[in-house]
């Protein structure tokens, strides 16, 4: 290792791991590589076991090695990114909804944030009815107790195990239960997605209002996302809104910190010259 040196204002495990990470970027280490042993990499840059462990640590938050029991640290091959353009993203899902269904089952909004296509990809889908707790209620604004209808969503590679993403779904039971297709999780996944579906109620959204935040995974999404420790979750709370002022959805969306990207872009309007 030769870019570890005190020059640099980065600690220097960093400068170690942002060393090795330009290596597996360029492919010098390819996936599947045996990373050298702690004692070998201490040598090498000149630093204590200590930090070359912290730079191990750091090049698994980036989702770029994977540690197995007994056998080393390995470098990983790329995973699947998803990069969810939100602000378009919403407008070309209300605009399928008008679509053919032909048209509609063509491709997803999975196939829309991924590039990969429709047989790329594996759906999950679980239904539950479930009573609103305090905090589902006011985000619903219905009464507590209220009768939800509970969706959980998830979509995978076929190339890989772990999900994507996973989405918690909310909608008022009452609502759905209009079109009992909308009760029948064996029709997911379904052309046209939620903002279809809502269409066979007589709904156009108005406008999602999406709040994001950044936490620790739960241990129930560390395993199910396949997430390292050491990496975040971003979730996004989405509320659709329809065109009288209601909230018909609340959609709780969880997605692997280390393999998401959310991108926005807003339109500004010009100054009146």
């Amino acid at each position: 290792m030769t870019g570890v040196h005190g020059r640099d204002w980065r600690p220097r495990y960093l400068q170690l791991a942002e060393e090795l990470r330009v290596k597996i970027m360029s492919g010098e280490m390819a996936p599947g590589t045996l990373m050298p042993s702690e004692t070998e990499l201490a040598e090498s840059s000149g630093l204590s076991r200590t930090s070359v462990r912290n730079a191990i640590r750091q090049l698994r938050e980036w989702g770029l090695v994977r540690a197995e029991q007994g056998r080393g640290t390995y470098v990983r091959a790329p995973r699947q990114r998803v990069r969810r353009r939100n602000s378009e993203r919403y407008q070309w899902e209300k605009d399928r909804v008008l679509l053919d269904e032909a048209e509609r089952l063509k491709t997803g909004a999975t196939e829309h944030d991924t590039g990969l296509t429709v047989d790329d990809l594996k759906f999950h889908a679980e239904y539950s009815r479930v009573e609103a707790d305090a905090e589902m209620a006011a985000a619903l604004q219905v009464e507590s107790g209220t009768p939800l209808l509970r969706r959980v969503y998830w979509t995978s590679s076929r190339h890989e195990s772990a999900p994507l993403t996973v989405s918690y779904s909310y909608l008022p039971y009452d609502l759905v239960a209009t079109n009992p297709d909308l009760l029948d999780e064996s029709k997911e996944p379904w052309p046209g997605g939620t903002q279809h579906q809502l269409y066979t109620l007589g709904i156009e959204l108005d406008r999602i209002d999406d709040e994001i935040r950044a936490r620790p995974p739960s241990p129930d999404e560390a395993e199910l996302l396949d997430i390292d420790p050491g990496v975040s979750v971003l979730t996004v709370r989405k509320t659709s809104i329809d065109t009288t002022g209601r909230v018909v959805e609340v959609a709780d969306v969880v997605m692997p910190g280390d393999r998401t990207e959310l991108v926005y872009s807003h339109k500004l309007q010009r100054w009146k010259t």
